[in-house]
Order: C-alpha cells, then structure tokens, then sequence
C-alpha cells in the first residue's frame, strides 16, 4: 500500500505542513523557536490529518538524516535531535534547501538551486544524486557573507532593484563554478523578479511537496530509481 507523505519545511520565519501542493498548513517558527516548542506546534497544526511517514526540510546542515548543528534563524537544542521518535512516525530529514532541490530537478544535466529565504540555501543535483551546499557563508566584500547580500537582510541593505541585480550577478558567477547546466532560484524573494536570464528559473511552491515525496522513493522504488544524498 503506498504510504501517505507529510512534509515539513522548517524555515527561519515559518514552518509550512504540506498533505499535497494544495492541502497545507503553516505556524510561524523564528529564533525562539526550539525543539519543545516546535513539536508542539506540529501536533496541533496536524490535528485531524491521517498520514504514515514525515518528510523534514530543515535550516541547517544535515549528515546521515541528523542535524549536524544548530540553524542561525532558530533557536537552540537542535544539534542531534530526534524526530522520529519526538513526533511518533517514522521521519527522514534533509536540509531545507536539498528537499526544495530534489523536488525542482527535471533532468537536463547538472541544477544548482539556491534559495532566497531568510538566509541562501544550495545544493547540487545531478542524474539522480543530491549534494547538500552551505555557501550562505562564503566571503563577500565589507568583510559580509554571502547570503546577507543575497537573502532578507539584502533586500533592506541594497534597495529592491539593486539586490536583484546582486542576485543574478551572483547567481552567473556561481552557475559558472559548478558547471551548472541551469539554475533553480527558489525562497520567497522570487516573486521579486519578474524575468530571468537564460539559464536561470523561478522555483515552484509545490517543489518543496515533490522532493519529501522523493525522498520516500529510496524504499518504494526499484533500486536503479533510487535517489543517492551525500
């Protein structure tokens, strides 16, 4: 019997609940928000909805299906933390911005997506294998990070239409060193842009709900569908 998917895409401001592209539910999350709390949150937002395993997008670096540490947007008490057993169903985790990769990739070679969120999610995908990025961190002029360019704080910083020529600036530069085939921007500050270069495409709201569902496939699917995350 094919099992039901609930994914969870935990962002820095709000935590999204998706049944299927159309049927979700959200709560807002930010930096109070910790373990304790967000479980909470989740089982009263779920109330009254049937499904059988949990897909999680998560803000921060993950290894082997565990947080590896703390996220910048939230709060603490992550590091290791046990969702499965936390919420009573077995759960696979993965970094938010690989899950809104897996779910954006149609083929074509080598896709890097970056998400323009609260911070710059990344990662890399090709053929069938997913690498998780972290290059919200990489050095940027005025001794600044990347994704404080790129992501929310960019916005207030640089002016509306000065952050989107950063963004596609940025955007070229790192399509070029990772020989990417095309670029998937996904995040909220999409809606921003109303045209992209060649090479460069808006992500999809229901991304998100494809990639949970994709990493259930591992198990569900023959072997040579398989999807490999490093």
């Amino acid at each position: 019997m094919k099992r039901k998917v609930l994914v969870v895409d935990i962002g820095g401001t709000q935590v999204k609940l998706l049944m299927s592209p159309l049927v979700r539910r959200s709560f807002a999350s930010g930096s109070r928000m910790r373990p304790k709390k967000m479980v909470a949150k989740f089982k009263e937002t779920v109330r009254g909805w049937k499904f059988d395993v949990v897909s999680i997008g998560f803000p921060a670096p993950v290894r082997r299906g565990r947080i590896t540490r703390d996220p910048k947007h939230l709060g603490k008490g992550w590091a290791g933390f046990d969702f499965a057993r936390a919420l009573g169903k077995p759960a696979r985790v993965i970094n938010d911005a690989a899950m809104q990769a897996l779910g954006s990739y149609h083929g074509g070679g080598r896709m890097l997506f970056l998400g323009l969120g609260t911070g710059l999610g990344s990662a890399l995908v090709w053929e069938r294998t997913l690498l998780p990025l972290e290059l919200g961190d990489l050095p940027y002029p005025e001794d600044e990070i990347i994704e404080n360019y790129l992501g929310v704080p960019g916005v207030a910083l640089l002016g509306e239409k000065k952050w989107k020529r950063e963004v596609i600036y940025a955007v070229t530069q790192l399509r070029r060193s990772f020989i990417a085939d095309y670029v998937v921007l996904g995040g909220g500050n999409v809606r921003r842009f109303d045209t992209f270069p060649k090479g460069i495409e808006p992500g999809r709201n229901e991304n998100a709900f494809l990639g949970g569902k994709r990493l259930w496939e591992t198990k569900e699917r023959v072997r040579e569908l398989e999807w490999r995350v490093l």
